[in-house]
């Protein structure tokens, strides 16, 4: 036995079964231990943020840990957008990159780094075990943290003659506990006094949007309460049968205008909302000057405890929604919507970074069968294919529709991969409008309008034009086009009758539409 066996024994223990992987060199006595324990469970990515993102997307539907593998300092760094956002979601993840050997690294061989800085910039921990002996207590430790409230990343840096180096027998610990901080009991009543009063809201974000967060939200908007929600959550209970709030707006101007007449907000799951970025003359804080803000639960508390607790004394009732209206004629952003409301199984799991592509989604979704919505939390693109990917492995047999534009979809195409080769039954919308169509709207938010045919050409995606269903089928993914909305229902009502992995490349007006 190595310290290899060491570490995914550990892992395994503390309820680590899944690794998403992209090794090296550093890294092959792990690849090895993984023959002689089969119920951890070895899925090979072929780009180290597919790795990161899929590892998210994962933790999202189990509420546990997935690990990645990657190679030293550089292996971490190609996955550090993803574990960006898996940072503001709050999931449990643990990195393990392999590094030299502790005797190499003061050759300063090409592949150094100072991984240990890179890790911490992402991490709630960085361990790094110097031998085989330290390796469960820098496991137990991580998983610990991974755990705990709120849910986090931790990173274990392995040397290469730790993880080769022998040891006499394994060492195991205890399961990982998952406590929550008490509610603020005197914030509780005053948040209780202010609820009926005109001009409180309540903002709701983290696990209070899961159903049973939901229910209770919405026997306060039956009662006469605002409830808004965060913009992009890391999972929301949607559909028919479940409340859907009123949405916290992406742009800041919006957003601001949104919230104007708000005099006390009460915060439950989530943080104060704040503009995504600094725009001339547009504040950066969204609530009005003066309101009061309650701030309820964070991540480190049990949010929907404390919103049934806040909802006490209001009374439940049916929910009440009209069935999605199946569309036809011309795809837009708006038909678009239609199609995947009116078309969407039971049960499905979204993971959307459709961007502008999916300007009406959130509406038309309100009506459609129960899912639960995966959003991009920390802004960095490239988070949709890799989270469908391990949404699907952790999703319990459930559908996953990806809705992805091509923009973003070009940052992580490796995903498909991995999911033709694990049969992950995944439904892409790939959404062509061959533009960056986000940047094209922030250029005159910031307003740098004065460009023209060069800076134009640095935010168009059509010279050459992306053909995403060749791409889908050259990582071994079943693809067509769609032209219109009536392609585009057919074409997902056939993708969620068939098994494994299907590509529909939606051809969108260019631009915003």
């Amino acid at each position: 036995m190595n310290g290899a066996d060491q570490l995914i024994s550990s892992l395994r223990a503390g309820g680590v079964d899944t690794v998403f992987a992209n090794p090296g060199t550093s890294e092959m006595h792990f690849v090895a231990g993984l023959d002689r324990y089969s119920d951890v469970r070895g899925i090979l990515c072929l780009f180290e943020g597919v790795a990161t993102g899929a590892a998210d997307g994962y933790a999202r539907m189990t509420g546990r840990p997935a690990a990645t593998l990657l190679h030293l300092g550089p292996g971490l760094g190609n996955g550090w957008a993803n574990l960006h956002n898996a940072r503001r979601a709050h999931v449990p993840l643990i990195n393990v990159v392999g590094d030299h050997a502790t005797y190499h690294a003061h050759f300063d061989a090409p592949l150094q780094s100072d991984v240990v800085a890179l890790a911490h910039t992402v991490s709630a921990l960085v361990e790094n075990p110097r031998s085989p002996g330290e390796i469960a207590d820098a496991v137990q430790r991580a998983i610990d943290t991974a755990t705990g409230r709120p849910g986090a990343i931790a990173t274990i840096i392995l040397p290469a003659d730790a993880s080769w180096g022998e040891i006499d027998a394994l060492r195991t610990s205890p399961a990982p506990t998952r406590r929550a901080t008490p509610v603020d009991e005197a914030s509780l009543v005053h948040a209780r006094r202010v609820l009926r009063e005109p001009g409180t809201c309540v903002f709701v974000g983290g696990e209070a949007l899961s159903a049973a967060g939901l229910s209770a939200a919405h026997r306060l908007a039956r009662g006469g309460v605002r409830v808004l929600s965060e913009t992009f959550p890391t999972r929301q209970a949607g559909g028919a049968t479940h409340f859907t709030p009123e949405r916290l707006i992406y742009l800041s101007e919006f957003a601001q205008a949104q919230l104007a007449d708000v005099t006390t907000m009460i915060v439950v799951g989530g943080r104060v909302p704040v503009g995504f970025f600094a725009y001339p003359d547009v504040a950066s804080e969204l609530l009005p000057a003066g309101c009061d803000v309650i701030s309820l639960a964070d991540d480190t508390h049990d949010a929907v405890d404390i919103l049934h607790d806040l909802a006490d004394g209001f009374a439940a009732g049916p929910m009440e929604s009209t069935s999605p209206a199946r569309p036809s004629g011309d795809l837009t952003t708006f038909t678009l919507a239609q199609a995947v409301a009116s078309t969407l199984p039971e049960g499905a799991i979204i993971a959307d970074e459709s961007n502008t592509g999916g300007i009406h989604l959130y509406g038309q979704l309100a009506h459609s069968a129960p899912h639960d919505l995966l959003t991009l939390t920390g802004g960095s693109i490239g988070f949709g294919l890799p989270v469908a990917l391990g949404a699907a492995i952790g999703g319990g047999g459930r559908r996953v529709l990806s809705l992805e534009s091509d923009g973003s979809m070009m940052y992580t195409p490796q995903a498909l991969w991995s999911m033709a080769r694990e049969g992950c039954d995944v439904t892409v919308v790939g959404l062509s409008n061959r533009s960056y169509g986000i940047l094209n709207l922030e250029r005159q938010r910031v307003g740098a309008v004065d460009g023209g045919s060069t800076s134009q050409r640095m935010l168009d995606l059509d010279n050459p034009a992306l053909r995403l269903a060749e791409v889908a089928r050259g990582m071994g993914v079943p693809a067509r086009t769609v032209q219109s909305a009536d392609e585009l229902v057919t074409a997902l009502h056939e993708s969620y009758q068939t098994s494994g992995p299907t590509f529909i490349e939606a051809m969108l007006p260019k631009g915003l539409s």
